[in-house]
């Protein structure tokens, strides 16, 4: 039989809000952290808004890490650990001392990157390189490069001796550690799993995004108008940065220690849609998406119709009317009894391999809170979605009796995860 898996902790750092607070306030209000970028102007970027981390983090993470540890952890770690941190302490445990030896065998932690320490690459690793001056790079530059480095650094802040890894699905990545995590528990393998994604603020990171032209170059002068999910005026994704845990547990352990409960995961799925009928690296097979959602929804034990709300992918791109339309399919549900579809990445951009992580503690703040957070910048919908125009929130929504969200997450290489929460209920 398989076991429960809930939500104990959660920890965030996210454009609009670092902390569950202040992220949860701005998801309410409909604020966002995107900005103007001086950097990417300098560089001559096409785009040059982003969402950044939020203001004043370097003194937040300051309280994380030493003088020296600061030196040799870039933001993708750093991000990363505080927000894994965070959600340990939520979850009601401690920060073990340095030189305590005791290993919590029975927790791990899943810690995913889209394309992680790539300003550490660029900035110091190959300039080093190539001036011949390797000696000066420090023995920690490995740590700061290496993707399987930033579960390590999260393992010996907290001690954890259960599987311990880093994944990468491009922007599935968070999804897809959450999923992870959660088939672990309810194999037995685990007790609690700490799972998310972070990812760093970087031109490194995003100009390849602006080579391509899938970035939004319309609103430098606007930048939070910039992140447009499923309006006619979308012109391409606003890149993001930041990090999220949740602290996933078997339900049992969670009801003997008395932990707090904030959801339960009911399930989920991940798959690839082979880059065929119409699927490539940047395109999602259609039939791929469906497959994943109908997969998650039946791994969850619900059906469709108990839905009260998609928390899409939708990425300010012309993927958002098709993505649309794959929900309705897979849920075989009409415009007229289609459940409610936001978009977190209005307020926070497409933060990439954290965006799942990220959106999945914002989905578990919607149900706790009875709130549906609005789509910003969508009061144009686009023509071809306009019948699921009475679903899309322009404002926040009350919601006291919302209890299940599906979450989904379709992501370059045309790799899908879905992911199924209910509000929890003793």
């Amino acid at each position: 039989m398989k076991k429960r898996v809930v939500i104990t902790g959660m920890g965030v750092v996210a454009p609009n809000g670092y902390g569950l607070e202040a992220y949860g306030a701005a998801l309410k209000a409909g604020r966002s952290g995107i900005r103007f970028v001086p950097r990417m102007e300098e560089l001559k970027f096409g785009c040059q808004v982003g969402g950044t981390a939020p203001e004043g983090f370097d003194l937040v993470k300051e309280k994380y890490f030493d003088s020296e540890e600061i030196q040799s952890v870039n933001d993708n770690i750093s991000f990363a650990s505080v927000a894994a941190v965070d959600a340990w302490q939520d979850a009601g445990f401690t920060v073990p001392e340095a030189g305590d030896d005791r290993v919590d065998w029975d927790a791990g932690v899943i810690a995913g990157s889209g394309i992680g320490g790539m300003d550490t690459i660029a900035e110091t690793l190959v300039p080093l390189v190539n001036d011949g001056k390797c000696r000066r790079m420090g023995s920690r530059v490995v740590e700061q490069v290496m993707n399987s480095a930033t579960s390590a650094r999260i393992a010996g802040l907290l001690a954890l001796g259960n599987q311990v890894t880093s994944n990468s699905s491009a922007c599935s990545t968070g999804n897809e550690a959450i999923f992870e995590g959660m088939t672990r528990i309810r194999n037995g393998l685990a007790t609690r799993m700490l799972a998310g994604g972070s990812e760093g603020a970087s031109p490194y990171i995003w100009a390849g995004f602006d080579a391509m032209k899938v970035i939004c170059r319309k609103f430098n002068d606007r930048p939070q108008e910039a992140s447009r999910p499923m309006s006619a005026s979308a012109a391409g994704f606003v890149p993001g940065a930041g990090g999220a845990f949740l602290l996933l547990e078997e339900l049992e352990t969670a009801l003997a220690r008395g932990a707090r409960i904030y959801a339960e995961v009911l399930g989920g799925m991940v798959n690839c849609g082979g880059h065929r009928t119409g699927g490539t690296m940047t395109a999602p097979n259609p039939t791929g998406v469906v497959r994943c959602i109908r997969g998650a929804i039946a791994d969850a034990g619900i059906t469709a119709d108990q839905i009260d709300l998609i928390n899409g992918h939708l990425t300010a791109t012309s993927a958002d009317p098709g993505e649309v339309k794959n929900w309705s399919v897979a849920l075989g549900l009409s415009p007229d009894h289609f459940p409610m579809i936001n978009s977190t990445k209005s307020m926070i951009g497409h933060c990439l391999g954290a965006t799942g992580a990220i959106e999945c503690v914002g989905v578990v703040l919607q149900l706790q809170g009875g709130f549906i957070h609005p789509s910003i910048n969508c009061g144009d919908v686009h023509p071809d979605i306009a019948l699921w125009e009475k679903s899309i929130p322009h404002t926040a929504v009350h919601a006291p009796d919302m209890k299940i969200v599906i979450k989904a997450g379709f992501g370059f290489g045309d790799v899908n995860s879905c992911l199924v929460f209910k509000k929890w209920e003793r």
